[in-house]
């Protein structure tokens, strides 16, 4: 059966008191400059967890303005270790963007070796005439990147830039509600990716076409069951990440129910 985690970029607005005017960078750089000063970086780290704790999951997609490679420090990344073993909860993937060069590539590689997680889902700006050294460095660390879609309109898109998967060290990391805005079925997408698919990231969003607003389970366009079952019928083991970042409200109370009804929906 599937597990179950916690996409802490749901927290991308917190920082700006939930105005989040300026878009999704805004709340990327407020992130950063929240979590990196060492001297504070314990305490704000394990507020956080204990409220994904608290919520009843036991999985977190560490969202990288958490533990930024840019500025963790060995003693950031030792104080994760530990404030995520208080909590009981380990690491289904780091999200975001592993950089552009091979170096930034092999920080993001690093971290994730030392929090035991072997999924990078998001992106790299990678030339393509780097990807022998990315495969390298996949192989290196025994990791998997799964390339998530945002500006793909369909699944063919998204195979385009995952190849011939370098033997299964590349795939997809599909966003369901990217599908939505992009006006294509997300189950349908999960059945034609079939084997590529290494991660979900499960959202809902309000309606087909920009701007991208993500809504509760249900009260969006996305198929969301019907990915559930696409899933269960595809046998998929890996995580389901439970993502929504609405920029004007704490998306705690709309997290929790999508939690209750994503397990009902796996138990039957």
């Amino acid at each position: 059966m599937p597990t179950i985690s916690f996409m802490s970029a749901n927290f991308v607005a917190r920082q700006l008191g939930y105005q989040m005017t300026g878009g999704w960078g805004q709340g990327d750089r407020a992130t950063n400059e929240f979590f990196r000063p060492l001297e504070t970086y314990a305490q704000r780290f394990d507020d956080m967890l204990a409220e994904i704790e608290a919520m009843g999951f036991q999985q977190v997609d560490l969202w990288l303005a958490h533990l930024n490679p840019a500025w963790a420090t060995a003693r950031h990344i030792a104080i994760a270790q530990q404030t995520l073993e208080k909590h009981h909860l380990t690491v289904a993937s780091l999200a975001g963007g592993f950089g552009s060069t091979a170096e930034e590539v092999e920080r993001t590689c690093r971290i994730a070796q030392a929090l035991g997680t072997r999924i990078l889902g998001g992106s790299t700006g990678l030339p393509n005439s780097d990807r022998a050294a990315l495969v390298r460095l996949l192989e290196q660390y025994d990791l998997m990147l799964a390339i998530e879609n945002h500006p793909e309109k369909n699944p063919a898109e998204l195979l385009a830039k995952i190849g011939d998967g370098a033997e299964g060290r590349i795939g997809a990391a599909v966003d369901t509600g990217w599908f939505g805005t992009q006006g294509y079925d997300a189950a349908r997408a999960l059945r034609e990716l079939g084997h590529h698919v290494l991660h979900v990231h499960l959202k809902d969003v309000k309606h087909v076409g920009p701007p991208h607003e993500t809504c509760r389970f249900g009260r969006g366009v996305v198929p969301i069951q019907e990915c559930v079952r696409a899933l269960q019928e595809m046998n998929y083991q890996g995580a389901i990440s439970v993502e929504h970042e609405p920029e004007t409200y704490d998306p705690t109370p709309d997290v929790i129910a999508d939690l209750a009804m994503l397990k009902n929906w796996l138990a039957q």
